[in-house]
């Protein structure tokens, strides 16, 4: 299974899914990407997934697919 750098499996990704992800079979990496700013916000950063950031959560997660409210439970701050 693969992580993508937002956190969730890239198989259960809608895009994937549906054949829609910009990085086509090796899924989001932290790298510029116009159409994800969660992986460009990580590249940015120098983190391989945004839930490895200081700053985990913030403003830029809440444009990813994983609810907001999960990410301040996984990270304690909730």
């Amino acid at each position: 299974m693969r992580i993508s750098v937002c956190g969730i499996a890239c198989e259960a990704c809608p895009r994937m899914v549906k054949g829609l992800c910009p990085n086509g079979d090796t899924g989001c990496l932290p790298k510029k990407n116009r159409f994800c700013q969660i992986a460009t916000c990580a590249f940015e950063k120098g983190v391989a997934r945004c839930f490895e950031c200081v700053e985990f959560p913030c403003e830029t997660t809440k444009s990813g697919p994983i609810a907001y409210g999960y990410c301040e439970y996984i990270s304690g701050k909730a």
